[in-house]
């Protein structure tokens, strides 16, 4: 389900990390690099050409972190030190999973597959709240995209109270083609959309991975298109959405109700 837009967090604007999850300065973010710390975005001065910057750069490549050229201005902007020499980096609070441990995961439960796939979630503590509801729903795992979707932030951590330890989250490139791959895997996928059949209506129970969109735009059009089908709930309100975070505890524990019922 949709909701409007929300205005920026306080101090989290743009959505980039917190001050703790911030490297600045060349050699310390080389060094973070190298000692296998997860880097999500990279930030680095336009022009800058030279051989520490370049290193930089091939490394941020090779561990798939996002790149962003930006002028000096907007690095003096986000520096916290003014010591940033072209480049600050923003670290993930928490390791990211791979899509194949949450499917392990389910298999080692003896349960089918519960996933919660975000299309381009930018809230932290919509992320946050996601996470805690898919611990206490037994969702195995969440799957987050790699561009334009918050990731792992010390703010998301804050907001899952503590179930980011417990629930495994994925980051991958492309949604869609992670929702093919699982569709192999004998999953089925639902899409939270307002224009969907209504939710008790619908069959959730089985491998089912929920797919929950944007703030903003909810479910793409490409993403919405690759589920098998699209579940709505229920409103009679005077407002036409729900907070995704909402909307997603909702869905959830329907699916977690049609799974109880399914067991009688």
């Amino acid at each position: 389900m949709s909701e409007r837009k929300n205005p920026p967090v306080a101090g989290n604007a743009g959505n980039e990390l917190p001050e703790s999850s911030r490297i600045e300065g060349r050699n310390a973010v080389i060094e973070a690099y190298r000692s296998g710390k997860t880097i999500d975005k990279l930030f680095v001065q336009d022009g800058c050409q030279d051989g520490p910057v370049r290193t930089i750069v091939r490394e941020a490549k090779k561990n798939g972190s996002i790149i962003n050229f930006v002028s000096r201005e907007r690095l003096d902007q986000l520096s916290d030190t003014g010591k940033h020499q072209g480049v600050i980096a923003f670290a993930a609070a928490y390791g990211y999973a791979e899509v194949s441990d949450i499917l392990n995961r389910a298999r080692e439960k003896g349960e089918p597959p519960f996933l919660i796939l975000l299309d381009g979630i930018e809230d932290p503590h919509n992320l946050g709240a996601i996470i805690r509801t898919a611990n206490l729903a037994g969702a195995h795992g969440v799957i987050i995209p790699k561009h334009r979707a918050v990731g792992l932030t010390a703010t998301v951590a804050k907001a899952s109270a503590g179930a980011i330890n417990y629930t495994p989250v994925a980051k991958v490139t492309n949604l869609g083609a992670a929702i093919d791959e699982l569709k192999k895997e004998g999953i089925w996928f639902v899409c939270a959309d307002m224009g969907g059949e209504v939710m008790y209506r619908q069959n959730l129970t089985g491998p089912i991975g929920l797919v929950i969109g944007n703030e903003g735009e909810g479910v793409s059009r490409l993403i919405r298109e690759k589920c098998d089908f699209t579940a709505s709930i229920p409103m009679h309100g005077d407002i036409d959405s729900l907070n995704a975070s909402v909307a997603c505890g909702v869905m959830a524990f329907e699916i977690v109700r049609q799974r109880l019922a399914a067991k009688k």
